[in-house]
């Protein structure tokens, strides 16, 4: 996925079990940013930095969709667990990952793996993708704040 591209009109499923579309967002923009596991330490500083700011992104005509290749049941658990108020993909089978360029090697503790890689996409109202902010550029614990400044 690059800066330019639309994303795909089938997302997945959330944590409730709903099909996502990006047409559910229609003439709202998206923070769609995906995440390597769910209750883990970064991704938990993510998500909930995420939630701290849903409000002020809300303001911008932003909603917020989380993706991982977390099961269903791990998603709510999380969203649950945190108190999140935005979907939250379970992409096992990595198809939406893999359209969107974040599943791939990584290096992780040292060593080479394969895996999701932490992306945000910023996209406009017509699903276009204007920004990607990459793992060197976020910062979990204030990614929010780093989305407010990236759009202002």
């Amino acid at each position: 996925m690059n800066i330019g591209d639309k994303i795909p009109e089938r997302l997945g499923i959330d944590q409730h079990g709903n099909e996502i579309k990006s047409s559910d967002f229609r003439g709202r923009k998206i923070v769609l940013y995906t995440y390597p596991k769910a209750n883990t330490p970064g991704c938990t500083a993510e998500a909930c930095s995420l939630q701290a700011h849903k409000a002020e992104l809300e303001a911008q005509g932003y909603a917020i969709v989380g993706v991982s290749k977390d099961k269903q049941e791990t998603q709510l658990k999380f969203a649950t667990a945190q108190g999140l108020e935005f979907p939250l993909i379970a992409d096992t089978s990595t198809e939406l990952l893999q359209a969107l360029g974040s599943w791939g090697e990584k290096v992780a503790c040292g060593r080479k793996t394969v895996g999701t890689i932490r992306t945000t996409y910023l996209v406009n109202e017509e699903g276009i993708v204007e920004r990607i902010m990459g793992p060197k550029e976020i910062k979990t614990k204030i990614h929010g704040e780093q989305i407010l400044d990236a759009i202002k």
